[in-house]
């Protein structure tokens, strides 16, 4: 209902009070700031100071690195410093038309340089290093400045290549190719061959494969190929990058200016242009109308790097794990074909993707060389990985049986309500509970949040009835989100994972089941910290469409806070589990707090509401005597060993590009993971009931002539999720404190 309201009132205000220009870019930078300023909840006016803020972040959009951009170029900028509100209101973006002018110039300018720099031998022996921090780094003065910028940027890149070679072609139990003298490889005069360790040795006298047959060893590199395969590969590399970067149209820093504007009110407010809605829309329901293949760039291809089962590729069967995508075409009479080749991924998909039923043509490179064209009926794809899933875990010392669900996210496909997280959550605890589970773990690790609908409804799936989160305004009122169903799907021990990338819809749950003293929370100190709310305002639609020749796109807005039931902001500080695990990723600095123009934390007056009273644990046990295992346990003391050190090395910004210095540094990180290795296999966790879950969420018709496919692929994937879980330590300690919870139910 908020969605609506705020469509009708902002293209009112817009057509009522804002002279329309003649446009699309006038009348879509009106509206973005129109919208901002009327319902973002800061309530603040987009003015010179905004504008000032909002250019910082224009520049680090344009050229985060500082690495194109030079003193000169800044200054011609800075005349529109405290302009930008006003060029948004007038539509006169030049700005953006002398950023773009500027940019491309600097990028022909760097690719002249790569070319330069590239023709020439490195000395990888001599003590020098790179600052690789923009913000400890101002922009080039002048052209000898950004050379040498780009010659240690070049460098540096050659450097770790040879070494990413140099493991590729070293097996276990061989001795790696090190290149004595960097500089004499590279100039192809080898002073004393017999320093170096002839490749011809390396190789096994032997090689069979699995049916016994020999095989014909790879041939390795010489040192000197080794540069010259990293020096191929690396100016290939950047070339792309550059070619990429000159094909950026001016909507492209149309939509970096949007969003300099947009993240100085909030960083989760956004303008997205109409590509970026289909792919939020994607991202929120957990299906698209496409082929069914995942795609990644390799070089200056697509490549196929997964067949989703039961997808429309996996029914016709012509395309295959590691086929080039070099062409698509559509069945339209009169399209032609699409060239791939240099293109981005997430550029590609969008001729690959399309309406149920319609027919795409790829042209295919396979991996024998040959070349195909191969018809696909494009049909509904199912994301897997989004969806809910459960097994039954047993832990062989404990003997407990305990359901474990997996939601990835909080999904709810607002144009079929039939498909929602909270619905398939319900039916996996309702199966669980008949297998006789003695209590539940939901795991919302990494779980980014969603639709706010669904915490409110999947946390009142474990509690009776009462509020669940409190909801405020821009304009200061504060709504109250109740579960009001007497229902309880489970009543019985649960706990919720969580960790720093649990935010938003996450922490609303997690919060809520923590103020009932309903679950018990473990996880990482703190989570992510996000306690805003996000209405999507389709800006295609209202009166000015009448203005437009093409889409525009939508405008992602916070227009709320939420707040616990105690009156508790998860805004910045997220919530604090009643178990605290080590944080794997503490050395990321990827917080809400450490996100700049975040709102802060602050705390509204609390609601009546009653505890939980069916179950009660003795908490302050419970926490004592997890901290006596993780204390005791060699896998949690290693993991903490690795996160100082990880924590340790993040401050590290700037590096050797001596490549002796490198590669021991190299090494020591090596040695380190072998040593802090914590993700051996614990036989001891036996996990079931993994295929039912999977099948009851697969939507998908399977014909008889499939079933043996769809069956070995179910193999498959029960058999990566049992691997996880094996080797998920958190997870065990789960395990634990929940047999501690059934002990010590009062």
């Amino acid at each position: 209902m908020m969605a609506l309201r705020v469509y009708f009132f902002l293209f009112f205000i817009l057509f009522s009070s804002v002279v329309v220009p003649s446009s699309d870019t006038a009348i879509v930078a009106g509206i973005i700031k129109s919208a901002l300023e009327t319902y973002h909840y800061r309530q603040i006016k987009i003015d010179d100071d905004l504008s000032a803020k909002a250019f910082d972040e224009f520049l680090k959009r344009i050229d985060f690195g500082k690495q194109f951009l030079m003193e000169s170029d800044i200054e011609k900028l800075k005349k529109y410093k405290v302009q930008i509100d006003d060029e948004l209101s007038n539509g006169n973006m030049e700005l953006v038309q002398l950023a773009k002018t500027l940019v491309e110039t600097r990028v022909k300018q760097v690719e002249r340089m790569r070319e330069k720099i590239m023709a020439k031998p490195f000395d990888f022996d001599v003590k020098e290093s790179i600052e690789t921090e923009p913000k400890k780094r101002d922009f080039a003065k002048n052209e000898k400045e950004l050379q040498e910028l780009w010659r240690k940027q070049l460098k540096y890149a050659m450097i770790y290549k040879i070494l990413s070679i140099e493991d590729e072609q070293s097996e276990d139990g061989e001795k790696k190719l090190e290149i004595i003298s960097s500089k004499d490889v590279e100039e192809h005069r080898l002073n004393d061959p017999q320093k170096l360790v002839n490749p011809e040795q390396l190789k096994n006298s032997e090689v069979k494969d699995k049916k016994g047959k020999k095989e014909k060893p790879e041939k390795l590199l010489s040192p000197s190929e080794i540069v010259d395969s990293a020096r191929a590969e690396i100016s290939k590399k950047y070339k792309r990058i550059f070619t990429r970067l000159l094909k950026e149209t001016e909507e492209d820093y149309l939509e970096k200016l949007f969003n300099s504007v947009a993240t100085i009110f909030d960083p989760h407010t956004a303008y997205m242009p109409p590509q970026k809605k289909e792919d939020f829309n994607i991202e929120m329901s957990g299906s698209l109308e496409g082929i069914g293949a995942v795609l990644q760039e390799d070089d200056s291809f697509i490549k196929v790097v997964n067949i989703v089962p039961g997808g429309a590729a996996w029914r016709q069967k012509e395309l295959e794990v590691g086929d080039l995508i070099v062409m698509v075409a559509q069945s339209e009479e009169g399209t032609e074909p699409v060239d791939l080749e240099d293109m981005r991924v997430e550029d590609a998909v969008r001729h690959i993707r399309g309406q149920k039923g319609t027919e795409v043509r790829l042209t295919v490179k396979k991996v024998d060389g040959s070349r195909k064209v191969i018809k696909i009926v494009r049909d509904v794809v199912q994301i897997a990985e989004s969806f809910a899933k459960s097994s039954v875990i047993k832990h062989m010392k404990l003997g407990k049986k305990v359901g474990y669900i997996k939601l990835p996210k909080f999904y709810r496909d607002f144009g079929d309500i039939s498909r929602n997280c909270t619905d398939d959550v319900k039916r996996e605890l309702v199966r669980l509970e008949k297998l006789g589970v003695e209590g539940i773990i939901l795991d919302l690790r990494e779980n980014g949040g969603g639709a706010l609908e669904d915490a409110r409804q999947m946390s009142g799936l474990f509690i009776d009835k009462g509020p669940i989160v409190q909801v405020k305004g821009y304009k200061g009122d504060v709504d109250i989100l109740a579960d009001t169903d007497s229902e309880i799907v489970y009543g019985g021990n649960l706990i919720i994972m969580l960790d720093r990338f649990s935010a938003s819809a996450s922490e609303i749950l997690a919060g809520a089941l923590q103020d009932y003293a309903r679950a018990v929370i473990i996880g990482a100190k703190h989570t992510h910290g996000k306690g805003t709310v996000q209405a999507v305002v389709n800006l295609s639609q209202g009166q000015l469409l009448r203005f437009l020749t093409t889409e525009i796109g939508a405008l992602k807005v916070t227009l709320q806070k939420f707040y616990r039931v105690t009156g508790s902001s998860t805004q910045h500080k997220g919530i604090t589990p009643d178990i605290v695990l080590s944080d794997r990723s503490e050395h990321y600095k990827s917080r809400e707090q450490d996100l700049d123009f975040a709102l802060q934390w602050d705390e509204i007056n609390p609601v009546p509401f009653e505890k939980w009273t069916k179950a009660q644990y003795n908490v302050e046990s419970l926490i004592s005597k997890s901290a006596s295992r993780m204390k005791n346990n060699v896998k949690f003391k290693r993991l903490k060993e690795a996160i100082d050190y990880l924590v340790k090395r993040n401050d590290e910004t700037s590096f050797s590009l001596n490549i002796a210095d490198i590669r021991a540094r190299d090494n020591e990180s090596k040695e380190l993971n072998k040593k802090l290795k914590t993700d051996e296999f614990n036989k001891d966790i036996v996990v079931s009931e993994f295929e039912k879950s999977i099948m009851s969420f697969d939507k998908i018709t399977v014909y008889e002539k499939d079933k043996k496919r769809w069956a070995q692929d179910i193999k498959e994937k029960k058999k990566e999720w049992i691997e996880k879980l094996q080797k998920d330590i958190e997870l065990e300690e789960a395990l634990y404190v929940m047999q501690d919870m059934i002990k010590s139910k009062k």
